[in-house]
């Protein structure tokens, strides 16, 4: 055996040279790691061997690039420099593939004559959601293997492909023996010398390019399809671009280059930077300062819900879809058997889903009256209507009924978990867990920890967050907690330009360019402008009310904000402008021309203000969370990074000018906070903040 370097080894088996990986946790792609398969394949290339295996240590292959050397100085050999050995060598290359070969190690697997793979194996390039494109040769030989049409699919959504399906695309030459990964890969080598097998090189191929040469309706056709998906962001579209280069380009050198170019203006850019920051502010959030990672966990093996409404179904249907029993408690038999029904629908509608699978899942789901019946489980959620004093009073019933040890979490969007915990004798069992609508689709869980909370409580709801497929954000006990606490300062100056002569469509409009799904008025409408609306009680004192009285209730009526026509589509309503109008009116104000770019600062600055506040306070751990909650929860683009990230991007120091200049003409609701204030004065930025 020969130690190439302190992650790569070089060995025989007969004829067969062996190159061996082994840099954990994913043997990505290290200067080390390209150093040593440099060298490792300048050294059998050299030697009197028939063939070579690459091959890696561990749970993996190369599962990609190392992105925490992305933007420094290169060190050792580049990626390009080790393709190029591989792809010249004088004697076969077969890559041998488990776990995963993802990005740049899939690129170097393509540059293998090569490729063999387990069952259990899947291959991508994921670089798309890094902001990216596969930029050492992914979108030049991806399309040589697979066709056009598949290479644009796998590398503008990023998807991992299963190694059968590897298979049939030809992106594997064999599959073989799980566990025998070495065995089958020495095997297929020393077929390939027997057979005289020729050295295929994926960039000389070129036959599925030619087929596609003088049809770019490919192209067309498929930015048509995907117009939605990929609004707003970059990298889909140079993805795209590249695979075209491909098909265009008199040569795989020339196709190359336009890839490269490509490459270097996303990477260059603000939304792969915003995008790389978030990938590291994902797993960040896991990361709680006074939680040690071995803080003990309370085993969850069975959960109680209460109430079977949309909320509470949906949040049961996250733990039924891991293995976990679930029991849901009611107080009215109609609405348990609505809730159990609901639940039943939402399987059978879903295309993941088969019939067996669905009956699995509610085999695992009991329905009660019964309080009772909550007795034994270990974790019970209160996810019933947003009262201080309903809330209370199920926990201090619970508080008698649950068992020692149990947890007792609250689904609450905005009420004082302390409050809540102090009606209980354990207050060191209760918790925030505020899933977001609907909870069996929606990523966020906002863990809110109140001043009692015990740490192996906050430990389990991490962990457990993670085991029902949830991104978890720490949060503490202030009203509205991160995520509503923000959005509400978007919504009271979203309600405050209409009165000063927006229309509701001109700031759906605006937030709807900057990249949020919809606006605050079309998202009222999607969810019904009478939610929480009285009928009785109502006396036509906002517009909302105004709205409701003349059954505008949104979507579902066919009209709110917005008029609908039969297919559903929105169009800005004449009756509503007329009701803003004479509001403005009755209140004396000169409504104004308001630019675009008022209405993105009014509604935006308060927010990363208030985020300020937040952190000023103790109540997010680090900015990053902030904006965790706010990509995953409320829609924000992952391409602007997060409302904190935006504010560094925008520069403190403007949004601080802003709030000032904002303050001086409308108020102290834009009062800056004073961390806001502090960064400015120190030249720093929220980045700079550290946990």
């Amino acid at each position: 055996m020969t130690e190439i370097n302190a992650v790569t080894t070089l060995t025989r088996d007969g004829d067969i040279a062996v190159i061996t990986l082994n840099s954990p946790p994913v043997n990505a792609l290290s200067a080390k790691v390209r150093e040593g398969l440099f060298e490792g394949f300048k050294a059998a290339g050299a030697s009197d061997a028939k063939a070579i295996v690459l091959i890696c240590e561990g749970r993996t292959f190369i599962a990609g690039a190392d992105i925490s050397e992305f933007g420094g100085a290169m060190a050792g050999p580049s990626l390009f420099d080790v393709q190029d050995m591989m792809e010249g060598s004088p004697i076969p290359v077969v890559a041998a593939i488990h776990g995963t070969a993802l990005g740049g190690g899939l690129e170097v697997a393509l540059c293998a004559h090569y490729r063999v793979a387990v069952p259990s194996a899947r291959v991508g390039l994921p670089e798309v959601a890094l902001g990216l494109l596969p930029g050492a040769g992914g979108t030049q030989r991806l399309p040589r293997i697979v066709g056009v049409e598949a290479a644009l699919d796998m590398v503008t959504s990023g998807r991992h492909v299963p190694a059968k399906q590897a298979l049939a695309m030809g992106l594997v030459d064999e599959l073989v023996e799980e566990g025998k990964l070495l065995e089958g890969a020495l095997a297929f080598a020393s077929k390939a010398v027997a057979e005289n097998k020729p050295l295929v090189k994926v960039r000389d191929n070129n036959a599925k390019l030619e087929a596609a040469k003088g049809h770019p309706e490919i192209f067309a056709d498929f930015r048509k399809a995907n117009a939605r998906k990929f609004r707003g962001f970059m990298a889909p579209e140079n993805n795209i671009k590249a695979v075209e280069a491909a098909v265009n380009s008199a040569s795989f050198d020339e196709g190359l280059k336009a890839e490269r170019k490509l490459f270097t203006e996303l990477m260059m850019g603000a939304q792969s930077a915003a995008q790389r920051y978030y990938f590291f502010a994902e797993r960040q959030a896991n990361k709680i300062p006074d939680v040690p990672d071995d803080t003990p966990i309370r085993p969850i093996k069975k959960v109680g819900i209460l109430g079977a409404g949309t909320m509470g179904g949906g949040i049961a249907m996250n733990f039924l879809n891991t293995g976990i029993p679930v029991t849901i408690v009611e107080v009215q038999e109609a609405a348990l058997e609505r809730g159990l029904a609901t639940i039943r629908k939402n399987y059978e509608r879903s295309r993941t889903a088969k019939p067996e699978e669905t009956e699995a899942r509610m085999a695992l789901l009991s329905g009660s009256l019964d309080f009772e019946k909550l007795a034994d489980c270990d974790l019970i959620i209160e996810a019933v209507f947003e009262r201080m004093d309903i809330k209370k009073d199920i926990f201090a019933r619970l508080d008698k009924v649950a068992k020692p040890g149990a947890i007792l979490a609250s689904n609450t969007s905005y009420l004082d978990i302390d409050e809540i915990a102090s009606v209980t004798s354990r207050p060191g069992d209760v918790i925030g867990l505020h899933f977001f609508s609907p909870a069996n689709v929606m990523k966020l869980l906002e863990i809110v920890r109140g001043e009692k909370t015990a740490k192996d409580v906050i430990a389990t709801s991490m962990k457990l967050a993670k085991q029902i497929g949830k991104i978890a954000v720490l949060a503490g006990v202030c009203p509205g907690f991160i995520g509503n606490r923000m959005l509400s300062q978007r919504q009271r100056e979203a309600q405050k330009l209409v009165m000063e002569g927006a229309m509701p469509w001109d700031i759906d409009r605006v937030l709807y360019d900057f990249g949020f799904p919809m606006g605050p008025f079309a998202m009222s409408d999607l969810a019904g402008l009478d939610i929480g609306w009285v009928k009785e009680n109502s006396k036509g004192e906002t517009i909302r009310d105004v709205l409701c009285e003349m059954d505008r209730r949104g979507q579902k009526t066919g009209a709110g904000y917005y008029d609908y026509d039969e297919k559903g589509a929105a169009k800005p309503s004449p009756v509503t402008e007329k009701i803003i109008n004479d509001f403005i009116v009755k209140s004396g104000a000169n409504p104004r021309k308001i630019g675009d770019e008022e209405i993105l600062e009014r509604c935006v600055y308060p927010m990363i203000n208030e985020g300020a506040k937040i952190l000023e306070e103790g109540k997010a751990i680090r900015p990053s969370d902030i904006d965790v909650v706010w990509i995953n929860g409320y829609g924000w683009p992952v391409y602007r990074g997060g409302p904190m990230h935006y504010g560094d991007q925008v520069g403190a120091d403007k949004v601080l000018a802003k709030m000032k200049e904002f303050q001086a003409t409308m108020g102290e609701a834009f009062k800056p906070s004073a961390l806001l204030e502090k960064l400015v004065a120190e030249g720093k930025k929220f980045s700079d903040l550290k946990a």
